[in-house]
């Protein structure tokens, strides 16, 4: 199915695949509109050419260094530590709905070291349960800051 929204003045279209959540893609819009004038080059789903691809990326000058890479939804705590001891990735975000933040925040810390994770690189973005309710018109200019909790890990 196909998903046409307006993200911070971007039409963008989402596909969502066979076994993909609607939330699923909706963190990916979400996270695009929340990142996008960070990070203008902000691309959603582009491969590139390592284990895993990435929901959204922005890659730096040099074409294997990610200044931003996001996962929305599930997401291994296994992969979230590969990305960050491997992928030379700067800032890694996880997106997620209405989740137990704290339990969370405290298994990321406990199974990821402090070394893979300082200066910021390991953010958790977690939407509200109602986000779905809240941005039914797929029309986000601006991603509220009372719609999401931000963590850095």
């Amino acid at each position: 199915m196909l998903h046409d929204f307006e993200l911070a003045k971007k039409r963008i279209r989402l596909w969502q695949r066979i076994g993909e959540s609607y939330e699923h893609v909706l963190m990916k819009a979400l996270g695009f509109a929340l990142f996008v004038e960070e990070f203008p080059m902000l691309e959603i789903e582009t491969k590139v050419g390592l284990r895993y691809k990435p929901d959204l990326v922005a890659r730096g000058e040099e074409a294997n260094n990610f200044i931003f890479w996001g996962e929305a939804g599930a997401n291994s705590i296994r992969k979230t530590k590969w990305l960050l001891k491997h992928a030379r990735v700067e800032r890694l975000v996880l997106f997620k709905i209405a989740i137990n933040e704290a339990q969370f925040v405290k298994q990321l810390r406990e199974e990821i070291p402090l070394k893979y994770r300082t200066g910021g690189k390991l953010i958790l973005i977690n939407f509200k349960g109602e986000i779905k309710h809240l941005t039914a018109t797929k029309q986000i200019e601006k991603v509220s800051k009372d719609w999401f909790t931000k963590t850095q890990i």
